[in-house]
């Protein structure tokens, strides 16, 4: 379905990406995920780098199970992501093929088993995650499910990470790909450091996140 309120919403979310911004958290824990070599050299620094994009979402507010956790709750996992071949950053939406789509959903499954305890809800939390160090989903949140199933008209319900829910991401892609590619390419993270932007581009999915997250407020 191609939507045409795409490039004024996601500058909506970018006109509250100054250094210091909520937003801008998105920036610091993917270039650190996508740039650094041995994430279990410190490990403490990954764990901080996760928990404080995680808690600047608001992943550990209210009845969160993580409210009750140290940052050392992350380590399993991020031991586990250490593991993973850098490939598998260079997954995105416009190549949603059937392989990297067994490669998100297998990725998904082993974080959950991880860092999801006692049958806690864990549709948001993980891919907020993904979408943290990867880049290659949105997050599943209640805004983006909201724009997004009314987008589709209940064709989907975006309440899990599935074949499904994942195809019709692919297609709303396709269906505005020159928008997604062209604000992708002409949007970058920011350095922690200096405050400046990189040359890390924002990846397309997180593009379709940011649009599903922002209009979904409405």
């Amino acid at each position: 379905m191609t939507k045409t309120d795409i490039e004024p919403i996601v500058n909506k979310f970018k006109s509250q990406s100054n250094p210091d911004d909520r937003y801008t958290s998105f920036d610091y824990c993917y270039n650190y995920f996508r740039m650094t070599n041995d994430l279990t050299q410190d490990i403490e620094k990954s764990c901080l780098v996760l928990g404080f994009y995680l808690a600047s979402w608001g992943m550990f507010r209210g009845s969160s199970f993580l409210l009750q956790k140290s940052v050392k709750h992350f380590e399993s996992t991020i031991l586990y992501i250490a593991t993973l071949d850098k490939s598998v950053w260079d997954i995105d939406v416009d190549n949603y093929n059937e392989k990297n789509i067994d490669t998100i959903i297998g990725i998904y499954k082993d974080i959950k088993k991880l860092l999801i305890l006692n049958g806690n809800s864990d549709l948001t939390l993980i891919t907020k995650i993904l979408l943290g160090i990867f880049g290659f989903i949105p997050a599943f949140d209640n805004y983006f499910g909201n724009s997004f199933r009314a987008i589709y008209g209940g064709q989907c319900g975006f309440r899990k990470l599935n074949v499904k829910s994942l195809t019709f991401i692919k297609a709303f892609y396709d269906s505005n790909k020159s928008t997604i590619d062209r604000l992708s390419m002409e949007t970058f993270t920011t350095n922690f450091t200096t405050g400046q932007k990189t040359t890390i581009n924002y990846p397309k999915a997180k593009i379709i996140d940011m649009y599903g997250f922002t209009a979904g407020q409405y």
